[in-house]
């Protein structure tokens, strides 16, 4: 049987989700530490009552490369230096 897609769930399968945060994620979030609390519980509550897939929008890495928007270029470069430190294992980040 092939995975359900996460809005297709119902919300007892959507409790069972587990919800990770790459290391980094929030490197450049500038507000205090309950601030960043609050968000991440806010976050686990909308993909919990399914209100996040409601709002989300896909994004497709390759128009994001071949886009003349230095924004989405940006975006782009920033995600494939994630994704390339997560394939060789140079996510581990020391928090100060």
């Amino acid at each position: 049987m092939a995975k359900k897609k996460p809005e297709d769930m119902t919300p007892e399968e959507r409790k069972q989700l587990k919800v990770e945060f790459a290391p980094g994620a929030f490197d450049s979030f500038e507000g205090t530490q309950e601030e960043l609390e609050e968000l991440i519980a806010e976050i686990k509550n909308m993909i919990q009552d399914g209100s996040l897939f409601e709002k989300s929008k896909a994004i497709d890495l390759d128009e994001l490369v071949e886009s003349d928007d230095p924004d989405d270029q940006a975006l782009a470069t920033k995600l494939l230096h994630a994704i390339d430190r997560d394939i060789n294992g140079d996510n581990d980040r020391k928090l100060q």
